[in-house]
């Protein structure tokens, strides 16, 4: 399974997953023009992807979401609440009729299973994922725009193959940063985001044996910097994981996601029966 995050940050969001031949972008907070350029970099054509996936209606996951599908020809889903405060916006344009998930419910794409959960963010019915392949059963998490950090989420992480994980903020550049107050207790609120503190001890509390790495995501271009935010990571889990960070301009290209370390352990152990 691979993974490009083309853009991640409060500016900007949009995913590419591949598996065999499916293809599927998730969330369109960047320009036609930069997603189909950035794909290009690593030899992927927009127009060849199965489908454009909404986790929520915030302008930094849906902003080019209008032009993803006129333009390129993208079939777009989304969960009923979240489309109808999609097609509200102006700034969208028109989009044909899109196809429904129903948060809670897998659905699939082809050889990706997506997993859909809810998530405490303030937006009317946002969702993270986790995609499976069908065929090998790799798992990868896309946990952002979190809210806070809900029950199951541990859980959930040890299902987990690789993630991109929400780590939006340092709560002391948060706390001195120039925001105004009520807009500070939004982002460290229980439907704001959650924080490099947050992420890291999350990751550490989880059971990660099966993690092949993490990549922080989502990070605020005011309230946090990727040295910062690894650094913190690194404090709590020392070498224990492989972590990355999604960049708030460009595309950025993940390790591939290899065979599940219990299906390696299957598969060794049929071999010496």
């Amino acid at each position: 399974m691979e993974i490009i995050s083309l853009q991640s940050g409060s500016s900007g969001n949009c995913i590419f997953v591949r598996s065999g031949d499916t293809k599927i972008l998730f969330d369109a907070g960047i320009s036609g023009s930069n997603a189909q350029s950035r794909l290009a970099q690593f030899g992927y054509e927009i127009r060849d992807c199965n489908a454009l996936i909404l986790s929520h209606e915030h302008s930094d996951h849906i902003c080019g979401a209008g032009v993803f599908h006129r333009k390129f020809g993208l079939p777009v889903y989304a969960n009923l609440r979240t489309w109808n405060a999609t097609r509200a916006k102006p700034s969208t344009g028109c989009i044909g009729a899109p196809n429904y998930f129903v948060t809670g419910r897998p659905f699939q794409i082809g050889s990706l299973r997506i997993e859909t959960y809810r998530t405490p963010h303030d937006a009317i019915e946002g969702v993270c994922f986790v995609i499976e392949d069908i065929e090998s059963g790799r798992r990868f998490g896309l946990l952002t725009d979190l809210g806070h950090v809900f029950d199951g989420l541990s859980k959930l992480l040890s299902t987990l193959d690789a993630v991109l994980i929400e780590s939006n903020y340092d709560p002391t550049m948060l706390h001195d940063g120039p925001y105004p107050q009520h807009l500070k207790n939004r982002i460290a609120g229980k439907k704001g985001h959650i924080s490099n503190d947050e992420s890291a001890e999350l990751l550490d509390g989880c059971d990660a044996s099966q993690l092949q790495w993490a990549c922080l995501g989502h990070l605020s271009g005011q309230n946090n910097s990727p040295e910062v935010a690894l650094e913190t990571h690194r404090n709590r889990l020392a070498e224990r994981l492989s972590l990355f960070c999604a960049d708030r301009d460009c595309a950025v290209q993940l390790p591939i996601i290899e065979a599940p370390k219990f299906a390696l352990k299957q598969e060794v152990h049929r071999a010496r029966t």
